[in-house]
């Protein structure tokens, strides 16, 4: 779920005139109670000059509907409102990215991502979310440039390291890719994920005993995705 956090430089009260009890943190209330409501009144708050804090509760009432790609473009538009302190533009600028990538829009996650980044430059959860977008894109030199961002203020990510592995076995960086496995497994012994991309290594390198291994470890203790893609890719090995 998005993160609710008032907007401090943009916080507007409606007028009585519309409705005496509608402010931000009852916008926001009403989003767990009935999100359709909360959308048709955070749309109508913003009529009646509820500014930056009726834009936020909409975008969280687009999101809890679903409605993703709506969510992105109201959290963007909000961020490039330099009335908002910087501070919370970078964030608002993390939420769009968030809804960007709900939507299936990578391209439009990065810009986002990248737009947070200009306002809060040593965010290195944002450099690993802005990774895994330009992951969605093939744009692996990309990826493994933020992973090695982050990576460099925290060397023992082993989800990073199986990412920009991943991201250097595309680019035909296998020594290098093989040395992200080696140091995720140390990190994180048996990380399923990091077994998952060893066995594709060891395919790859025509080693279909040691791949079965690592897929059935894989496959037997991961979880989701990654077991899910170890037993698809122990369904193609050969018997």
């Amino acid at each position: 779920m998005l993160k609710r956090a008032a907007l401090l430089g943009l916080m507007v009260v409606a007028t009585p005139a519309f409705a005496e009890d509608i402010d931000y943190s009852g916008c926001v209330s009403m989003v767990d109670r009935s999100p359709q409501t909360a959308e048709r009144k955070a749309a109508e708050w913003q009529t009646h000059g509820g500014g930056g804090a009726a834009m936020h509760c909409h975008a969280l009432a687009l999101y809890a509907l679903k409605r993703y790609d709506e969510a992105a473009r109201v959290l963007d538009a909000l961020g490039r409102n330099r009335d908002v302190p910087k501070g919370e533009r970078a964030a608002l600028f993390q939420q769009a990215g968030a809804a960007w990538m709900l939507s299936n829009k990578p391209r439009d996650a990065v810009a986002s991502y990248s737009s947070a980044l200009s306002d809060l430059p040593n965010d290195m959860a944002t450099y690993a979310d802005r990774a895994r977008a330009r992951g969605l894109m093939k744009d692996w030199k990309g990826a493994e440039a933020d992973l090695s961002v982050v990576l460099g203020q925290d060397s023992n990510r082993a989800d990073l390291l199986v990412l920009r592995a991943s991201a250097r076995w595309a680019q035909d960086k296998k020594a290098d890719a093989a040395s992200d496995i080696v140091r995720a497994l140390e990190v994180y012994p048996d990380y399923p994920p990091a077994l998952l991309e060893r066995g594709k290594m060891k395919f790859s390198a025509g080693d279909n005993v040691g791949a079965r291994k690592d897929w059935q470890k894989a496959a037997s203790s991961g979880q989701g995705e990654t077991a899910a893609d170890a037993k698809r890719y122990l369904s193609s090995l050969p018997r």
